[in-house]
This record gives structure tokens, C-alpha cells and sequence, in this order.
């Protein structure tokens, strides 16, 4: 895999764990002394808000728009480096809508900046917008979160159908790294009815070895601006989240 591993954490459906999964995933691959960013491509700013970067001058979108340059929006938060979003993403999604070369827009700011970095995570909108497209044309891989919950299965096939239809236009390269499976509590019977009907119906999607269990540790941490990591370094969360990393970095090393 090329040097950076470019990470896009999707899901159509909202409230699924994608920026819980960007932050914790992300610190948990700096404490193997990996270099890695985490950019924001969501409006909603969700990921720039768990971080406490939500307060910063500026952000994506005057990168983007050439106002600024990449380093000057970084900001620096437990070992890690973040590219914060806001309101005005949304503003500049809009203005996107004629502009040639619109899916192409996110990657070509990357190039200019990758080699600085092992991995870079996207935190994506909730939504088939101009900008989760722009991720998944920037991306090596995917990582699907899912939780153990029937409405969450809604979003899974109109990601895939999207994640084809990128791959036969624009990014052929772009692989499923994963469904990586939430909220997983083997006393719940939902729990084993939602994981076997995901592995029968979409067997041919790879899922993840590491589930992230249930623990209200993950809940709390975004209110006091900080990782799972740095909140409850002793909790589930933070055990699951090292697992996932040492798995998707061993995974790279065979590949």
C-alpha cells in the first residue's frame, strides 16, 4: 500500500460511528508511532467538535478554496494532526455543484501534503453528498462501521452500490478494508441476529476480526474533548480500538 494509507470512514446512514471510529482509530494507530491525520469532511463538523478543534480560525474549507494553506488549518491533538470542518463546508459543497473536476478536488489537496503522513483518516457525511464522493475518490480503502442494530443495516447496500459506481468510474483502486461491527454485545439477541444476517447476505464483503464492544466509555469521552484513549485508557473501547489498529496494520504489512 502506498505511503499514505488513505482511509475513508463511511456510512449513508447517520449515527452509526464514524467519527467515534476516525478519532479512536486514529490515536489508536499513533500509539504505534504511525504519523497520521484526521480530516473532517463532514458539515457537521462532528469530528472537529469531539476534538475540541472546532474553535479554530480556520478550516477545510479555506484550504480547499486556496484562502489558506494546508499547514496553517492543522491543529495538533494527541499525537495527531487534524484538518478541522464547519458550517461553511456545507456553503462549499454547494459551489461545487458546476465546478469541472469536482470529485477530484479533496485528492489533489492530499497529493500535495500525503508523504508527511502514514495514515490519513476522513471522518464523511452522513450522506451520498459531492464530498463523500470526494473521499472515496481519495481513499485506498473503506472502512464501513455498523452497529449491532437493525435500522443500521439501512445505509449498507447504498454504500456498496456507491462504492462500485466510484470504482468503476473514477477510483478503480478502491477497496473494502471492512465492516467493522459496533455496539457488539453477545448477551443481545439483536446483536447475533444482526452479525449472522450481515455475514450470510453480504458474505462477500469483508468484515473486520475486531468488534468494538459496547461501553459507555466511547459515549462520554467526546464531552470532556478527548479519545477513548486519554479518557479511559483501561476501558473496552480503548482495548477494541488498539485491536483494530494492530489489525489493520498487520493487515498492510502482508499486502
Amino acid at each position: 500500500m502506498p505511503k499514505p494509507h488513505i482511509i475513508a470512514v463511511v456510512n449513508q446512514k447517520g449515527g452509526t460511528g464514524k467519527t467515534t471510529t476516525t478519532v479512536n482509530l486514529g490515536r489508536a494507530i499513533a500509539e504505534f508511532g504511525k504519523k497520521v491525520l484526521l480530516m473532517d469532511l463532514d458539515p457537521q463538523g462532528s469530528l472537529s467538535y469531539y476534538l475540541g478543534a472546532n474553535s479554530n480560525v480556520w478550516s477545510i474549507s479555506d484550504v480547499i478554496l486556496e484562502d489558506i494553506s494546508f499547514h496553517n488549518a492543522l491543529i495538533q491533538r494527541e499525537n495527531m494532526h487534524i484538518i478541522p470542518a464547519d458550517v461553511t463546508l456545507a456553503d462549499l459543497e454547494l459551489s461545487l455543484v458546476n465546478y469541472q473536476g469536482r470529485e477530484q478536488i479533496v485528492k489533489k489537496m492530499i497529493e500535495q501534503h500525503a508523504q508527511e503522513y502514514d495514515y490519513i483518516l476522513i471522518d464523511c457525511s452522513p450522506s451520498l453528498s459531492i464530498l463523500t464522493v470526494n473521499a472515496l475518490v481519495a481513499a485506498h480503502s473503506i472502512i464501513i462501521p455498523l452497529q449491532m442494530e437493525v435500522l443500521s443495516m439501512h445505509g449498507l447496500e447504498l454504500i456498496l452500490e456507491t462504492i462500485e459506481q466510484v470504482k468503476k468510474t473514477v477510483n478503480p483502486e478502491l477497496q473494502i478494508m471492512g465492516i467493522l461491527i459496533l455496539m457488539y454485545n453477545i448477551r443481545r439477541r439483536i446483536t447475533q441476529e444482526v452479525h449472522n444476517h450481515i455475514k450470510k447476505t453480504y458474505n462477500f464483503v469483508p468484515i473486520f476480526q475486531t468488534h468494538i464492544r459496547t461501553d459507555v466509555k466511547l459515549v462520554e469521552a467526546p464531552s470532556f474533548g478527548k479519545s477513548v484513549f486519554e479518557y479511559a485508557p483501561q476501558s473496552n473501547g480503548a482495548e477494541d480500538y488498539l485491536n483494530l489498529a494492530r489489525e489493520i496494520i498487520a493487515k498492510e504489512a502482508m499486502s
